[in-house]
């Protein structure tokens, strides 16, 4: 059994469902003290974060991923169960082997073996860890970095671990993220009868004509780097449980994923000017959940994108498509570098989430040939 599947099986097995650790980052920093780095616990409110260095003097590379996991669901759908990392027909199951507590093996056993062949090396090798990715995020790496930023420590870049990857690890290199943007609406209309609707206002009805036009509005057209921004509607809630009332309110949550062309402040501008202009009565509430950033190529990107090529022998695509992660927090407050490299990510938040063992040793030779490019 390799170094990173044992570790991996081991993260496994710590049921930590956000926002609770259960002993994962502990787990990591005896690793990684034991090869001379230095462990700092920093805290906030309920969640665990961890930061862990090793050298003296920048550029500073920080690893960053999260310890926490999203609940399995109905454990009887799993083919093993999720907390006992079983490997069959090389294939290791459990819940977060692929989000990502795989990556996160291969992170420490990437950075054990370079630091035990160059304890001289150049530059400052960071480790990055929460609890709350996979949650609200408000207290993991987002406070982390604004306590780094504000006591004078910078981070130069940083690869983030989650699952990049889409048919076989390597072949999608993050090096951006779309925009996130919430919104939280609701349509104030008149309770009645259904038998009497003229004594009432449904609102969604009155609303029906304005959604058709938010989902069918072209917000932008994207550019080479960025695929046009989405609407979508996340949440939708009216009625009483009777069948004979008209409800007085509708609430909706709907979700932007937006490009470089736009801004959050245009975006909710233009969701209240088409709100107008079809008349409606409405509290509307919206929440910026992370700016988009893209990373040139660079430094970072060209170790990473060689790295994988010694591996795979293939170029990766960069690319900017998927969700958001914790590398928006690094990138907008650090100004940063900020690549992800992970997994396949087939699996993910699904029952009997899995990744290939080969896969988890061909992760950690890419994250350890990229430290050998940059710091050796």
């Amino acid at each position: 059994m390799s170094k990173t599947l044992e570790l991996a099986r081991a993260l496994i097995q710590r049921p930590s469902v956000t926002p609770d650790d259960a002993g994962c980052q502990q787990l990591m920093a005896d690793r990684l003290a034991a090869v001379g780095f230095t462990i700092e616990r920093m805290d906030f409110e309920d969640v665990q974060n961890l930061w862990a260095t090793h050298g003296t003097e920048g550029p500073v590379m920080a690893f960053a991923g999260h310890t926490d996991v999203v609940p399995t669901g109905d454990v009887n759908k799993w083919t093993h169960p999720p907390y006992d990392a079983v490997v069959a027909d090389g294939i290791l199951h459990g819940r977060g082997a692929a989000d990502m507590k795989g990556s996160l093996a291969s992170m420490v056993v990437a950075c054990e073996r370079f630091v035990t062949e160059f304890p001289q090396h150049r530059g400052k090798i960071g480790m990055l860890i929460t609890s709350d990715e996979e949650g609200h995020a408000y207290h993991g790496t987002v406070k982390v970095v604004e306590a780094l930023k504000e006591r004078g420590d910078h981070i130069d870049m940083a690869l983030v671990g989650e699952p990049s990857s889409t048919t076989k690890v390597g072949d999608i290199i993050k090096n951006g993220r779309r925009g996130s943007l919430l919104g939280f609406l609701t349509i104030h209309g008149k309770q009645g009868h259904v038998a009497y609707p003229h004594l009432a206002q449904n609102p969604i009805h009155l609303l029906a004509p304005a959604l058709a036009e938010l989902a069918t509005t072209e917000w932008d057209q994207g550019n080479e780097f960025f695929p046009a921004t989405s609407f979508q509607v996340a949440n939708f809630n009216s009625g009483t449980g009777a069948t004979n009332v008209i409800p007085g309110d509708a609430t909706l949550q709907f979700s932007f994923r937006f490009s470089t062309e736009v801004t959050a402040e245009e975006l909710e501008a233009r969701v209240r000017s088409i709100l107008d202009q079809h008349g409606l009565k409405y509290d509307l509430t919206c929440e910026l959940k992370g700016m988009p950033f893209l990373t040139a190529q660079g430094a970072l990107v060209d170790a990473v994108v060689q790295a994988v090529r010694d591996v795979r022998d293939h170029t990766p695509e960069l690319s900017t498509a998927g969700g958001t992660s914790d590398g928006r927090f690094i990138a907008a407050i650090m100004g940063s570098q900020v690549v992800e490299l992970g997994p396949v990510n087939k699996t993910i938040h699904q029952v009997d989430e899995q990744v290939s063992v080969e896969d988890l040793d061909l992760l950690t030779e890419m994250y350890y040939r990229m430290l050998i490019k940059l710091f050796a």
